[in-house]
């Protein structure tokens, strides 16, 4: 049994149905990619997992979502569920205080107040996030004058310092050179022994290389859904094949 569990999700907004019987498990310690077009419900899905869709009006949700076994619309408050289910978003957000100040924000909402843990928490999540030998001499300079894969390295630190369980990415490297791209996948590597990851990507050889399951997305089905080598190199659908040699999409 997954870690997340998703049973005949389906997805509107207002009339228009986004999202078409979804049924995924997300298993523990992997990572899990979410491929297909652009349009096709990959991030509309993958903001279902921690309610972000809950902030959008009009979205109406049917069928079921399960964290732990566990209803995550009737057993969890959205805090404590987007606490533990924390996400990274395609474009770096870092707020315009310290580095410092950026990673200890969600411990500090969380009633952590002693200054030797937030020390520590700091000093893991940036080491988490493979940027502390980077920043350590320069915590206290503003988080905006950091490369742009520095910013979204510090974005997923800020995300481990409250301690989640899953890490769902929105195309995390799309706005990042090959680089810095390179390096969150390095990281994605690392991260998925004590995190499960699941990541939206538009980069078909990304999704091969860092994803131990993938998801092919069409209109908002999921047309096959597999271990990552079955899907690029057996895949059972002719549209999974087409879509992954580029054929279209």
């Amino acid at each position: 049994m997954g870690i997340i569990q998703t049973k005949n999700v389906d997805l509107y907004y207002g009339t228009t149905q986004a999202l078409k019987k979804i049924n995924l498990d997300i298993q523990k310690n992997a990572v899990t990619a979410l491929i297909g077009p652009s349009g096709c419900g990959k991030s509309t899905f993958l903001r279902t997992l921690n309610r972000m869709n809950d902030l959008i009006e009009g979205v109406k949700i049917e069928g079921e979502v399960l964290f732990e076994g566990k209803n995550i619309y009737q057993d969890y408050d959205e805090i404590e569920l987007r606490k533990r289910v924390g996400m990274v978003f395609q474009k770096p957000n870092p707020f315009p205080m310290s580095i410092y100040d950026n990673v200890a924000y969600g411990p500090k909402i969380h009633g952590i107040k002693d200054k030797n843990k937030l020390d520590e928490l700091v000093e893991n999540s940036l080491k988490g996030a493979a940027l502390w030998d980077e920043v350590k001499d320069r915590l206290n300079k503003n988080a905006l004058g950091m490369s742009g894969g520095q910013q979204q390295r510090l974005c997923i630190a800020r995300t481990l310092a409250v301690e989640p369980e899953v890490l769902l990415m929105d195309e995390p490297t799309s706005a990042l050179d090959p680089i810095s791209t390179l390096k969150v996948e390095e990281l994605m590597d690392e991260l998925k022994k004590k995190y499960t990851i699941v990541i939206v990507t538009h980069n078909m050889q990304q999704a091969g290389r860092i994803s131990d399951y993938t998801a092919f997305f069409l209109s908002g089905e999921v047309v096959e859904f597999d271990k990552t080598e079955s899907i690029f190199y057996k895949p059972k659908d002719k549209r999974t094949e087409d879509y992954i040699t580029g054929r279209f999409g």
